[in-house]
């Protein structure tokens, strides 16, 4: 069998972890295989090995990958608001909305990737992918609030963003119900809301 060229392996590697970074927002770190994501992949399941030592280093790339891409999607939602409340609205509405509750393979990571992390050890390179993550998310939105003061604006991204997280995740819970909407549309109201303060 003719060797595939440098070319063609590194675009594989790229397949494979798009695929992965898909499979595994939608059902989790450990809820897939090295076989599931060889499919999704359209690629042969013995090739796998020669792009990655195991799963657990195509995991934690694919973890960084999902991290990269929710951070670009937040800066190319802010990029042409007039400030930085219709900014951090636009990020609200779209974190919060119908389609990023039903498309879980395309949306947040933080939300996708919780229940794994509350089993994974603390020194996991795993954990660590997420609280980075997690983090550098938390300074965007916090970039976002009318504050110069630290501590508050991180206080306001902490509370803003757990709204955000736990809406989206209830929402996901109890999709066909009306609940669902009932809590994406109570959560954005209380995140859009024009002198937001959950701190004085």
């Amino acid at each position: 069998m003719p060797r595939v060229s440098r070319k063609q392996a590194d675009l594989n590697r790229e397949t494979i972890v798009d695929a992965a970074t898909r499979l595994f927002r939608e059902r989790g770190l450990h809820g897939i295989s090295v076989v599931d994501v060889m499919a999704a992949a359209g690629l042969t399941h013995g090739g796998f090995y020669g792009h990655f030592e195991s799963r657990e280093a195509l995991a934690q790339e694919a973890s960084g990958r999902a991290f990269e891409q929710a951070a670009q999607r937040w800066q190319a939602r802010v990029a042409d608001q007039e400030s930085k409340d219709t900014a951090r609205r636009a990020v609200v509405g779209t974190y919060l909305s119908s389609e990023s509750r039903d498309n879980p393979g395309d949306s947040c990571p933080v939300v996708a990737f919780a229940g794994d992390m509350c089993h994974e050890a603390a020194e996991s390179g795993l954990r660590q992918t997420y609280l980075q993550g997690l983090n550098n998310l938390l300074d965007s939105l916090g970039s976002l609030l009318d504050t110069e003061d630290e501590a508050d604006k991180r206080q306001q991204a902490l509370v803003q963003y757990s709204l955000m997280f736990g809406a989206l995740m209830l929402s996901r819970a109890t999709r066909g119900d009306p609940l669902s909407d009932e809590i994406l549309e109570a959560a954005r109201a209380a995140l859009s809301a024009s002198k937001l303060r959950f701190f004085t």
